[in-house]
């Protein structure tokens, strides 16, 4: 069959062979792919979470306390007279045993003063015939003592704290403290209340990195400050109805006392600050029991804090003895550190200044401190 015949005669049955395909398969396919489900969507990428910032416990955590602490520490030879030039090398301090290292030492002439002055007006200085004595050499020991950027501030002893004169300079405080007028008329004297005032004036008015002392000019024994006053009137009355004995409100008393004493001392520490008290009340301060143990309280407090509670002979001896106090605190240095010891809190922590070089010369400084709270 030749070429030309066999398509004539084949063609047609292709082209039915391609409809019947097309009618088959055409169809089918269609319909799949209509029915087919649409593509699921794109997957959206989570975003990646925040680390969650790592725990204390994850890793040792150093925290660090800039707890700076302040000394004074007075230096005096053999006759009493200031030293001055020491270096920090010559100063050795331990806090709780541990040795620390002095970070600045601020000399007597450099490191400014503010200091507070607590003068008795109450009747039983007063009667002694030589207040106006007392007030000229309390002046004459401002200008001997204070410096261009020294400051005095100026207190009385009656029966509740009085500043009568802020932090001011030598000349203006002096000529403030020859005004203050005697008592007249018995005077109660709330002795604890108007020293404590006196240390938190200073912590709180004084400026940064100064030296600073309490001084008070007094020979009466406590008998109105807040602790003392309200419980014994408590105990007088328990006492007249028979609620408790004599002996037991003494010893009550006497209690309340030494707690009063420890509320000052630890007011004063807080302060940064030093203790110093003249009893003009002279020898005649150890005839009775309520004066000497009023004058030992005080050297208790004075102890703690690097100061000295004095008593004079007489009154001609006044002046000498504020002569001595000038002598300490011209010789006082400001010892600076930041402690490495390791007591928990705000406790009471004890430290130690010795010149171990200087065997010949007289050094005192406070006994302790309280550290401030990092709030």
């Amino acid at each position: 069959m030749t070429n030309g015949n066999w398509g004539k005669h084949f063609r047609p049955a292709l082209l039915i062979a391609a409809l019947v395909l097309c009618f088959c398969f055409g169809p089918a396919a269609a319909q799949t792919i209509r029915d087919m489900p649409p593509p699921p969507p794109a997957p959206t990428p989570k975003p990646t979470p925040t680390p969650a910032p790592p725990k204390d416990e994850d890793f040792d955590v150093i925290k660090v306390n800039s707890n700076l602490v302040m000394v004074p520490v007075s230096v005096v030879d053999a006759m009493g007279q200031p030293v001055h030039g020491l270096q920090v090398n010559d100063f050795h301090l331990d806090e709780e045993g541990r040795t620390q290292q002095i970070v600045e030492i601020g000399n007597p002439d450099q490191v400014p003063l503010d200091i507070a002055i607590l003068f008795d007006v109450s009747s039983s200085v007063s009667e002694k015939g030589f207040f106006s004595f007392q007030q000229k050499a309390a002046a004459t020991f401002l200008k001997q003592v204070l410096k261009l950027n020294d400051r005095a501030a100026i207190f009385t002893i009656t029966d509740q704290p009085r500043m009568i004169e802020p932090l001011a300079s030598a000349d203006v405080a002096a000529a403030k403290l020859l005004t203050i007028p005697a008592a007249t008329t018995p005077v109660p004297t709330a002795f604890y209340d108007t020293v404590v005032a006196a240390a938190k004036y200073l912590n709180e008015k004084s400026a940064d990195r100064h030296r600073r002392v309490v001084l008070v000019i007094s020979d009466g024994d406590d008998n109105f400050s807040g602790l003392i006053k309200d419980l014994t009137v408590a105990e007088v009355r328990a006492e007249q109805k028979g609620e408790t004995t004599p002996a037991a409100a003494r010893q009550n008393l006497l209690a309340r006392r030494q707690r009063a004493v420890l509320e000052v001392q630890r007011a004063v520490q807080q302060a940064d600050a030093a203790f110093y008290s003249i009893n003009p009340g002279g020898p005649s301060v150890h005839l009775n029991l309520i004066s000497t143990r009023a004058q030992n309280d005080r050297a208790s407090i004075a102890q703690s804090t690097g100061g000295t509670a004095f008593v004079p002979d007489s009154d001609k001896d006044l002046e000498r003895v504020f002569g001595e106090v000038a002598a300490e605190l011209r010789g006082q240095y400001l010892l600076q550190y930041y402690s490495n010891a390791q007591a928990p809190g705000v406790q009471f922590r004890r430290i130690a200044v010795s010149l171990p070089t200087r065997a010949d010369l007289r050094v005192r400084a406070r006994q302790g401190y309280y550290p401030k709270s990092n709030k």
